[in-house]
């Protein structure tokens, strides 16, 4: 193995032109762990959270920083006590040390999975974030088939995963979006319905005599102002980005933290492998345009994921 690997690192806080590649000591396994050389690792704007130091009172970091928590490569070295992966083994997974946008990084062998073969590397570099995402999100509203759900930024990189999940259980499913989403949302078994004004009646229309059951918000605060103003239970309403008014009306606020196991993500791999699910990928980069990496996905119209290639 090389001496030296590459990756993402800012040494400040700040926008995504802090952003560079650095030449960095070849990671070594501990025990327990294995080294991935990384084929994929997804951008997520969790992490553009992390660096802009928005959320450095929960998430603080030591700099020099790295970046990312999803990936999927190739086991190139494996520390004692890692039992089940051998060299050569093609997986996936997360880490929770903010350092998979690179060449190799160490990741305990117990956050990691097989990836199958039919799964592509940019798809198995993106699943963990999305899908523990949408996991936690479907599970925190427990639609039964049959119910109603709507989705804000359906057609993002969680909400194009969660839409499908919940189809996959059917659940009728209101997919709020662009315009230029509608095709793909329809096609895979989603009422589109465009955002922006008048988009209350839109949602009732759409939604028939039965109304709308639950409600799902990937976007902003506005959506749950919205919820309520649906006549929705607070109870089944659920954010993963606007935590402060979800506290101020008491709705649910279950992110990746409540769905990241292992036993979760053999799960998700699986909906992807039989083609139950599919994961959109939006744009690919390699390590060293990382910044435009992030200006495109910071623009928050990308349908599905944008992934480094290292």
């Amino acid at each position: 193995m090389n001496q030296t690997a590459q990756a993402v690192r800012f040494d400040h806080y700040g926008d995504r032109d802090v952003l560079y590649v650095a030449d960095v000591p070849m990671p070594e396994p501990k025990p327990g762990e294995v080294v991935i050389a990384v084929r994929a690792a997804a951008v997520n704007p969790f992490d553009t959270m992390i660096r802009s130091g928005v959320i450095r009172d929960l998430f603080p970091v030591d700099f020099p920083s790295g970046q990312g928590s999803d990936l999927a490569g190739v086991v190139a070295a494996v520390g004692t006590e890692a039992n089940g992966l051998a060299m050569g083994d093609e997986v996936l997974g997360w880490s929770q040390s903010g350092a998979t946008q690179a060449t190799h990084v160490a990741v305990p062998a117990t956050q990691l999975v097989a990836k199958p073969p039919q799964v592509s590397w940019e798809v198995a570099g993106s699943l963990h974030m999305v899908g523990a995402t949408a996991y936690a999100a479907l599970r925190a509203v427990a639609p039964k088939p049959g119910e109603t759900v709507a989705v804000s930024a359906a057609a993002g990189g969680v909400g194009s995963f969660l839409v499908q999940m919940l189809i996959h259980q059917d659940v009728r499913v209101l997919g709020i979006a662009s315009s230029a989403n509608a095709e793909w949302l329809d096609k895979h078994g989603v009422t589109p319905v465009p955002y922006g004004d008048g988009l209350r009646e839109r949602l009732l229309q759409a939604a028939g005599p039965h109304g709308i059951d639950a409600f799902i918000d990937l976007y902003g605060p506005e959506y749950l102002d919205l919820a309520l103003a649906l006549g929705i239970p607070a109870d089944r309403i659920q954010t993963t980005v606007a935590m402060e008014r979800a506290a101020q009306i008491g709705a649910r606020t279950d992110g990746r933290h409540n769905a990241t196991a292992r036993e979760i993500l053999v799960e998700l791999v699986g909906l992807v492998a039989s083609g139950a699910v599919e994961l959109p990928i939006a744009a690919t980069y390699p390590l060293g345009r990382v910044a435009d990496a992030f200006a495109e996905l910071e623009q928050r119209h990308t349908r599905g994921k944008i992934v480094l290639i290292p």
